[in-house]
């Protein structure tokens, strides 16, 4: 498979971890667009939240908590931003499920 954070996961490719457990991994982006800014993946591929099926119910649940154990450890008590971008005009560009958890200065809305 050719998906780079599939190979991140792997290990094959570095990253900067901030955590993992059996069904996630999470890292900093190496594009930040906030002071604090981690991508929070699955480990099992899934190209988009729009491809999950039944079997993965539970599972953005799972990376939505380890969003708020980020957020915790962190210190972001002010508040903090999760994104799922889906599909081309949601400006996904890595066909691999993820969350982004923005923090550390203030959010505007609308955003993008």
């Amino acid at each position: 498979m050719d998906c780079i954070f599939c190979k991140i996961i792997a290990g094959t490719i570095p990253s900067k971890k901030v955590y993992e457990d059996d069904l996630a991994y999470a890292f900093a982006d190496i594009d930040p667009k906030a002071p604090v800014h981690f991508l929070i993946v699955p480990k099992k591929h899934i190209p988009s939240l729009a491809e999950t099926d039944a079997t993965d119910t539970a599972l953005p649940g799972h990376l939505h908590a380890v969003a708020k154990k980020l957020g915790a450890e962190k210190h972001l008590s002010a508040g903090y931003r999760i994104v799922i971008n889906t599909g081309e005009d949601g400006g996904q560009t890595v066909s691999h499920l993820h969350l982004h958890l923005l923090g550390g200065r203030q959010m505007h809305w609308p955003p993008g």
